[in-house]
């Protein structure tokens, strides 16, 4: 007798964070969902005119999905809530900062595992680049990112400081190195106008995900987070 396949059926509403060619009308696609955490599918139709402008990485859609079993890709039929990376096309830098990020969600995230304080931290995202100081605070996004994955750097607990002509100088010590820590990642309400001083930032939490993270689950350091930082230059 041939097999019966359980019809899964779903509604719910996620941010698009990867998607790629499936075949010449079709998509593959990466949603994180409110409440089914990240999930593939198939968008057929993903690549004709009519679709394929709302299917920006970053976007907020509301997603129908069937699948014949758990061990069988799925079917997203997808319509726009929020088109929110449109809002930045004529800003390079915030766009490369989603591609990033979205990015940073699609490799440390596990499939079907829901996380409703993953999602909100993608809300945020959208809320912090509107702000002046966005780039400090999207430091402090990937930081609460990795505290809700389980990966909490804690530097408060992990720095020294010293005084240096009268100005605190925050550094992290291990048996091979002595780091300099931005003073705005222990002083959150430091004003921070330098570019070099946030890259440093951005360059130590890095490090922080490459050796703590990436490393240990043979992940490569993800080329977009690169892309990111050297259109800030």
């Amino acid at each position: 007798m041939p097999k019966k396949y359980e019809i899964m059926n779903w509604i719910d509403q996620g941010f698009l964070i990867s998607k790629n060619r499936y075949s010449e009308n079709s998509l593959i696609a990466e949603i994180y969902t409110k409440d089914r955490g990240k999930i593939s599918g198939i968008i057929f139709g993903g690549t004709s005119k009519k679709i394929k402008n709302y299917l920006q990485i970053g976007n907020r859609l509301h997603v129908n999905y069937n699948s014949k079993s758990d061990n069988r890709i799925g079917y997203f039929k997808v319509e726009i809530l929020n088109a929110y990376s449109p809002l930045y096309f004529d800003h390079k830098q915030k766009l490369s900062c989603i591609t990033s990020a979205t990015n940073l969600i699609k490799i440390l995230t596990v499939d079907s595992q829901s996380n409703i304080k993953v999602y909100q931290i993608i809300e945020n995202l959208f809320l912090i680049l509107n702000d002046k100081d966005w780039l400090k605070k999207y430091i402090f996004w990937e930081l609460d990112l990795l505290k809700v994955l389980g990966y909490d750097l804690e530097l408060k607990n992990l720095v020294e400081k010293d005084i240096v002509d009268n100005k605190t100088i925050y550094f992290a010590t291990s048996s091979t190195e002595k780091k300099y820590v931005p003073n705005f990642l222990i002083e959150k309400d430091i004003e921070v106008n330098d570019l070099k001083t946030l890259l440093n930032g951005l360059k130590l939490v890095g490090d922080y995900l490459d050796k703590t993270i990436l490393k240990p689950n043979n992940i490569n350091y993800p080329s977009s987070r690169l892309l990111f930082i050297n259109s800030l230059k």
